[in-house]
C-alpha cells in the first residue's frame, strides 16, 4: 500500500513537471481553487468598500462647487445601457471572429495602458505624497488647451493642474504600466483592474435608487442572456487581453508567480453593484445618523458577499461559467429594500436624489420670480405669463 501511495505522488509530481515544461495548464487542486476564489472575493470587496467611501467625499466636494458639472443618469439612460452594452459586446465578438485577435488586443492594450496609468495614479497620489519628504522641491503646473469659438470666445477643452508630486506618482505608475505591457503579468493586470474598479465606484454615480434598480435589472437580463443564451460573453472574456477582469491563479501553489490556470471575475460584476452600494452609503449619510449607523450600506455589502459566494458555489458545482449578476442583483436589490420596508423608510429611499435635476431648480426660480412680479401687479401667475 505504501508503494502505491509513493507511485501516486510521483505520478502527480511528474504531471506537474511536464505541464510546467510544456506550458500547459495544471489541473486545479482543491487547495488551489480555495486560494484563488478567496483572493477574488477579497479583491472584489476592497474596491467596493473604499470606492463607496471615496464616492461620499467626491459627492460632498461637488456640492461645495458654485456650478458643479454633474453627469446625471436618467431612467431612460439606465434602461438603454444594457442595449448599448450588448451592441458593444457583440461587436467585439464579431471583431474577434473576423480579425486576428493579436492585432485587436495590441490596440486595446495601448488604450488601457494610458487609462490604467491615470487610474492608478489617481488612487496612489495621496500615498506617494505622504512618503515624499517635506523638503521635496515641489512646483505647480497647469496644462490648458482652448478652442476658439464664435466672436473670439474661447472654450477650455483641457484645463488640468498638477505638480511635481503628481509627476512622481505618474512615473511610478508608468513603470507599472511598462511591466504590464512587457510581461502581461497577472499581478500588473490586477493592479490596473483594482484601480479601474475603485475609480468606477467612486466617480460613476447613480442619482437615485430607482435609476439604480432599472440599471441593475436591465444588466441582470443582459448578463443571463449573453452567458446562458450564447457563447459570446465567455468567448470575449477569454480573448480580450486587457485589464477588464481580475484574475488569480488556481495553480499558484504548484507554479508560484508563473502560474497559468486562472480563475477570473469581470470588473462589471464589481463596479455595477458597487455604484449601487455606494449610492446607498450616500443615502445613509443623508439620513444624518450616528457615524456607525450605515444600515443600508452594510446590508447591501453583506448581500453582495452572499451573492458572490453563491456564484462561486454554483460555478464550482455545475462546472460552467455563471452570470454573476444573476445572483448579485437580487441580493443587492432585495436586501436593502427589505430593510427599508421593515423600517418604514422605503418612501425616503426612493425619494432620495444625489443631485436634483437642474431643470427643476431653474423652473422653481422662474416660477418664484413670476409669482413675485404678479403679486406686485395684482395678477395671477398664469395671467402674468400670458401678458409676457
Amino acid at each position: 500500500m505504501e508503494e502505491v501511495k509513493n507511485e501516486s505522488v510521483l505520478e502527480v509530481a511528474e504531471n506537474v513537471a511536464e505541464a510546467a515544461i510544456n506550458g500547459t495548464k495544471i489541473p486545479a487542486t482543491p487547495e488551489g481553487m480555495a486560494v484563488a476564489y478567496t483572493s477574488l472575493v477579497v479583491m472584489a470587496l476592497v474596491p467596493i468598500f473604499f470606492g463607496a467611501y471615496r464616492s461620499v467625499k467626491y459627492h460632498q466636494e461637488q456640492q461645495k462647487e458654485e456650478n458643479p458639472q454633474v453627469d446625471r443618469m436618467t431612467h431612460r439612460d439606465a434602461a438603454m445601457f444594457p442595449i448599448y452594452a450588448s451592441c458593444a459586446l457583440f461587436g467585439l465578438y464579431v471583431f474577434f471572429q473576423v480579425f486576428s485577435k493579436e492585432y485587436i488586443n495590441l490596440l486595446l492594450t495601448g488604450y488601457f495602458f494610458f487609462l490604467g496609468v491615470l487610474a492608478l495614479a489617481h488612487i496612489l497620489s495621496p500615498v506617494v505624497n505622504a512618503f515624499l519628504p517635506a523638503s521635496f522641491p515641489n512646483k505647480k503646473y497647469r496644462l490648458k488647451f482652448s478652442e476658439e469659438g464664435d466672436e473670439g470666445h474661447e472654450e477650455d477643452v483641457i484645463d488640468y493642474s498638477f505638480d511635481r508630486r503628481d509627476l512622481v506618482t505618474l512615473t511610478l505608475c508608468g513603470i507599472t504600466g511598462g511591466w504590464y505591457l512587457w510581461k502581461k503579468h497577472w499581478i500588473a493586470n490586477n493592479l490596473f483592474g483594482l484601480a479601474f474598479s475603485v475609480n468606477g465606484v467612486e466617480l460613476l454615480q447613480l442619482n437615485s435608487v430607482l435609476t439604480g434598480a432599472i440599471l441593475l435589472c436591465g444588466l441582470f437580463i443582459y448578463d443571463v442572456f449573453w452567458v446562458f443564451g450564447t457563447n459570446v460573453m465567455v468567448t470575449v472574456a477569454k480573448s480580450f487581453e486587457a485589464p477588464i477582469k481580475l484574475v488569480f491563479p488556481q495553480d499558484l501553489l504548484e507554479r508560484g508567480l508563473d502560474a497559468q490556470n486562472f480563475a477570473m471575475l469581470g470588473l462589471g460584476d464589481i463596479v455595477i453593484p458597487g455604484i449601487f452600494i455606494a449610492l446607498l452609503l450616500r443615502f445613509d449619510v443623508s439620513l444624518k445618523k450616528r457615524p456607525g449607523g450605515r444600515t443600508y450600506f452594510y446590508t447591501s455589502f453583506a448581500a453582495y458577499i452572499a451573492g458572490l459566494l453563491t456564484t462561486i458555489f454554483v460555478m464550482h458545482v455545475f462546472k460552467h461559467a455563471q452570470p454573476a449578476l444573476l445572483y448579485l442583483v437580487p441580493a443587492c436589490l432585495g436586501a436593502p429594500l427589505l430593510v427599508a420596508t421593515l423600517k418604514g423608510e422605503l418612501h425616503d429611499m426612493f425619494a432620495y436624489e444625489d443631485n436634483p435635476a437642474e431643470e427643476i431648480k431653474a423652473d422653481e426660480k422662474v416660477s418664484t420670480k413670476e409669482e413675485t412680479a404678479a403679486a406686485k401687479d395684482g395678477l395671477k401667475p398664469a395671467e402674468a405669463r400670458k401678458d409676457k
